[in-house]
């Protein structure tokens, strides 16, 4: 579907053809037709090829994309992707990503549909991705390993962290496919941002649902100048006064907050009825863990009602990578706004661990570590320069 879209879009079908041709790959075509869905009119991507046999692993896929002669971009977003489906896979299974073997995903009509919408997205020149609360469908799916409910379980591993619903219309709206491209590449979901509509386009499923259109649409455009390349989220943020609670139990419940899912959670000291001293507590954290931190307040604490509302979050993209000093290795969070690296934070732990071992102050180690970062960096800088 987001194939067809993405040609409804405007993606020229036979250079998308040429450019995937540069996989080693057996003789394949991509036909498109036009498909009424509810009175939509929409491009139906089909991928065709020989008919084979063989389950591949992440590492087959991965060299398989690596090996071609496709863009470093395209190269490392279908790899993600394909890493990100490798993940859910293994924790719903409970093994090694390593022992994942891809059935359906892993085919060869698959293998295109995925890398087939990363070449799809570069033609586009789509730098930036944002995504609708996503409709998953209801009822029960039948697969490989026997009838599961819907989300099945690795959409629902997939979508962890992303809004979700479902509405009346029963069927598997969303396929682990379609779930590990958007999850992999969305920035943020919800509300549509400012911008200038270039292009829109609908690609049609497989399926017809009476007064449902089954298509998925992506409008391509240029961001409004002042809207910042961060990523946005809706989160819940949980609070209650509380007035009668020893400082110990307070500061467990924090730790145990964070334990429990939550994004943050803090104290503020305020002061209640009667000119009570008091603390305010806060908890940040995702819809999908409201209920459970919202019961975990109210057993560990003596409050009888919690406030509770939807907030908006704007954050920076995120990025860790391991930094090598004399002191040992430490991981370094680096925030980005699009591309340009804004923020260089090495954590906290790693440092604390080095200068409690080496008996040298925090900040000795934390300095070595922001200059070897630099020093990494630099070859990099002056490569690109040249």
């Amino acid at each position: 579907m987001i194939l067809g879209a993405l040609i409804d879009a405007g993606v020229d079908r036979e250079k998308l053809v040429e450019d995937l041709s540069g996989m080693s790959l057996p003789d394949f075509d991509i036909s498109v037709v036009r498909a009424d869905r509810s009175g939509i009119a929409a491009a139906k991507a089909q991928v065709k090829v020989s008919h084979e046999h063989t389950a591949r692993n992440l590492r087959d896929i991965e060299l398989l994309i690596s090996e071609s002669t496709l863009s470093e971009t395209v190269k490392s977003r279908a790899i993600q992707i394909f890493l990100r489906l490798g993940e859910a896979e293994a924790r719903v299974h409970g093994i090694e990503i390593e022992k994942v073997h891809f059935h359906e995903v892993g085919a060869m009509d698959s293998i295109i549909d995925v890398v087939g919408c990363c070449v799809g997205f570069e033609m586009l020149g789509v730098e930036q991705f944002v995504s609708s609360k996503i409709n998953v469908g209801h009822g029960f799916v039948k697969m490989g390993h026997g009838t599961f409910p819907v989300p099945p379980p690795a959409v629902a591993e997939l979508l962890k962290g992303i809004p979700f619903y479902s509405n009346d219309v029963e069927g598997e709206l969303t396929t682990p496919t379609g779930a590990a491209i958007i999850s992999t590449l969305c920035d943020s979901y919800g509300l549509m941002p400012e911008l200038t509509a270039e292009a829109v386009g609908y690609g049609a499923g497989t399926r017809e649902y009476n007064g449902f259109p089954n298509v998925i649409r992506i409008i391509v455009g240029e961001a409004a100048a002042h809207v910042c390349m961060t990523n946005r989220e809706r989160l819940v943020l949980l609070e209650t006064n509380l007035d009668d609670l020893s400082p110990q139990i307070s500061g467990y419940v924090v730790d145990h907050a964070l334990q429990s899912g939550a994004l943050d959670c803090w104290l503020t000291p305020i002061y209640m009825k009667k000119n009570r001293p008091a603390a305010l507590l806060s908890v940040l954290c995702r819809e999908s863990d409201r209920n459970a931190l919202s019961e975990m307040i109210f057993r560990e604490t003596s409050t009888l009602g919690i406030r509770a509302r939807e907030v908006e979050r704007e954050f920076l993209g995120r990025e860790v990578v391991t930094v090598s000093t004399n002191f040992g290795d430490v991981a370094v969070k680096l925030g980005r706004i699009g591309e340009e690296i804004v923020n260089v934070m090495p954590e906290y732990e790693n440092v604390k661990s080095l200068a409690i071992k080496h008996k040298v102050p925090f900040i000795e180690i934390r300095d070595a570590v922001l200059r070897a970062w630099e020093t990494a960096r630099e070859p990099k800088s002056e490569k690109a320069n040249a």
